[in-house]
């Protein structure tokens, strides 16, 4: 498997959800793929571990989630563990250069990010207690 991007593991588990990358951008968006029936195919981007407007989804079975920017300590990062939901966070990707800093982040960072993931099949891989990876399947 190619490793394709990397980031905080929000909690250490052998589960490694596999799924095509979804980038929810609002709360419309969350509404929609929780409407559409179709939820537990997709694994969820999100821009940051902020993102409340994601809890819908977390409740209704999402299968994991990659967050652009955040710690473990953020939302994202604590819902995704109560509710054992795979959570790779500040999630990098492992062929560039572009890192997120909080508040020194161009929006670059994100659009390389997404173009790359989204629409991508890949498997979460959490199983390590610091690092979490995405890997394309």
């Amino acid at each position: 498997m190619q490793v394709i991007a990397e980031g905080y593991n929000a909690f250490e588990t052998s589960k490694s959800p596999v799924g095509e990358v979804k980038y929810l951008d609002s709360p419309q968006d969350v509404i929609e793929v929780v409407q559409s029936g179709k939820l537990g195919e997709y694994v969820l981007l999100v821009r940051g571990g902020t993102t409340t407007f994601l809890t819908p989804a977390l409740s209704m079975g999402a299968i994991g989630v990659i967050t652009m920017s955040g710690a473990p300590e953020s939302h994202l990062g604590i819902l995704s563990r109560e509710f054992q939901i795979p959570c790779v966070m500040t999630a990098h990707l492992t062929d560039s250069e572009s890192r997120y800093e909080v508040g020194n982040t161009d929006e670059s960072h994100f659009v390389e990010i997404t173009e790359a993931l989204v629409g991508k099949k890949v498997q979460l891989l959490c199983d390590d207690d610091e690092t979490g990876r995405v890997s394309l399947v």
